[in-house]
Order: C-alpha cells, then structure tokens, then sequence
C-alpha cells in the first residue's frame, strides 16, 4: 500500500507542478506563493484517494490525474486560509512557516484564491472524459467545497470555538470541513471510473467512515503527536478551545472509535473485490499512523 500510495504521490507532484507552469499569473509574487504551498510536499490523500476509487471499479486512476490535482489545489487553498490569523493562527504547516507568515495576510489570502480557482480551470483540462461526466463531476466538487460542505464546516467550526459543543454537532462540523471533500474525492473517482450506483453508494459509505476515522486520529495526534511528525505545533485544538473526539470522550474511547470506524469502511467494500484493497489497507494505516 505504501509503495502505491508513493507511486501516486509521485505521479501528483509531476502533474502539480506542470499545471502551475503552464498557468498564467499576472505578478510573480502571487506564483511564489501559490506554488510555496502547493508544492510544500504533503501526503496528496485526496488525489490518490480519487485515482483508487476509479481503480476500486475497474478503470485505471492514474488517467484522471487532472482532477486529482485540482482537489489537492483546493486542500491547499483550504489550509492557507485555515492558518491565518483570523482563522487558527497557526506559524506552521508541513513543517514549514505557514503561507501568511512568509508572504503576508494579504498576499495568502489571494494565493489561496487563485488555488481555488485555478482548480477548476485544471478540472476542465481532464481528457478523455465525456462533458456529462466532467459537470457531474465539477458539481460534486464545488458543492464539497463550498457553503454545503467544507466552507459551511470551517464557519461551524469557528462558531464552536469558546465553548462545549455535543458529540453530534462536532461530527456535523467535521463532515463539512474534513470529510466533505474525502466524500468528493471517492465519488468523483467512481463517477470518472464508470461506477454503477450500487458501487457508487458503497464508496459514498467508505468516504464518510474514511472522513471520520481520518478526523478521529487527527484529534488523537494533536495529543499524542509531536511537531516534528505531523508538521504543525501539537496542542492547537486545545490553543483554540475546540471540542475533539478526544476532549468529548477520552484518549482510550477515542482510540476505539477510531478502530471501529475503519471496520465499517472496511464493510462497506465487502463486494468489491482486489481492485478495493488499496482502501482498506489505507483506511487500516490511518489508526496507526505516526502523521
């Protein structure tokens, strides 16, 4: 699994790049920046999480590498935001200064903009793709990033911060902000790979409990973890005074959640076959994951 995931990170970071080069930018202070974080390396798991699901239904993932690129523009448009002041203020992301502390509020605020529009360009680019498919696909991943989903999570999110929230209104907040665009990712992948509905639906079921263990671990490392792996200062959850897995239950609970969220993921490929290896193998990595 790790070899492949490699593989594909690989593949990702090729493709980034040329699209950034063949991209018109008016000022190169704005490039700098856009590419700053985009290239700041990563684990590109929405992108790779795009190409398995097409390969979980039979298609070969690596040809639509176009629109995994664009979800790992709009990620990173997410986290340069994320980081400023106004939003979790944090110095660090991936082991280097956050975009804001490098370029400027200013300058961070409108590199993330054109990351985000810049995604949506490079989605139209995908080949080999019928315009049906492509809309169908582009709705799926602007409604994952926008008021209904990602953005819409990241405002609850800050509504929470201050004060207790219950166990269900932070899983509403992470379905929004993390899990929306893991969602967009799997069903994106099959809608390209040629997916039936059953298949489809399957993968939505993976994508939500994939979202959550996901959530649920990142909790445990902002505990457990050090700076130096997971690439931010740990303890920013409780900096902010947001509610997590870990503060709602306990580290322990926590920790069983998490395992019992990758056995239904797990579950919900029971009728795929080989080809759906690489997801359960990746969602059983997340619980032991070091970053």
């Amino acid at each position: 699994m790790k070899e492949r995931w490699r593989e594909r990170q690989e593949l990702v970071e090729r493709a980034l790049q040329a699209e950034l080069d063949r991209t018109d930018v008016l000022d190169d202070t704005l490039r700098q920046a856009m590419a700053y974080s985009l290239m700041a390396g990563g684990k590109r798991l929405r992108p790779v999480l795009l190409m398995a699901a097409a390969d979980a239904v039979g298609a070969d993932g690596a040809k639509f590498l176009s629109v995994a690129c664009a979800l790992e523009m709009i990620h990173t448009y997410s986290l340069i935001h994320d980081d400023l002041p106004a939003m979790d203020n944090d110095d660090y992301r991936r082991g280097k200064l956050t975009n804001h502390k490098v370029f400027g509020d200013g300058i961070a605020i409108l590199a993330g903009d054109g990351l985000l529009t810049l995604a949506f360009t490079v989605i139209l680019r995908q080949q080999n793709v019928s315009a049906d498919t492509l809309l169908r696909v582009v709705d799926e991943i602007s409604r994952a990033a926008g008021a209904e989903g990602m953005v819409g999570g990241q405002v609850l999110d800050l509504r929470a911060e201050e004060h207790r929230i219950s166990m269900e209104e932070m899983r509403r907040v992470h379905m929004g902000k993390t899990g929306a665009l893991f969602r967009a990712a799997l069903r994106s992948g099959a809608i390209l790979g040629g997916a039936s509905e059953a298949q489809l639906a399957a993968l939505t079921t993976y994508a939500e409990q994939f979202g959550l263990a996901f959530q649920i671990t990142d909790d445990i490392l902002d505990v457990i973890g050090t700076a130096e792996n997971i690439g931010k200062p740990v303890g920013s959850d409780e900096k902010n005074h947001k509610s997590t897995y870990v503060s709602l239950t306990s580290l322990d609970e926590a920790q069983e959640l998490a395992a019992q969220t990758v056995k239904d993921a797990c579950t919900a490929l029971r009728d795929f076959g080989v080809e759906a290896d690489f997801l359960r193998e990746l969602v059983s990595y997340l619980v032991y994951r070091k970053q």
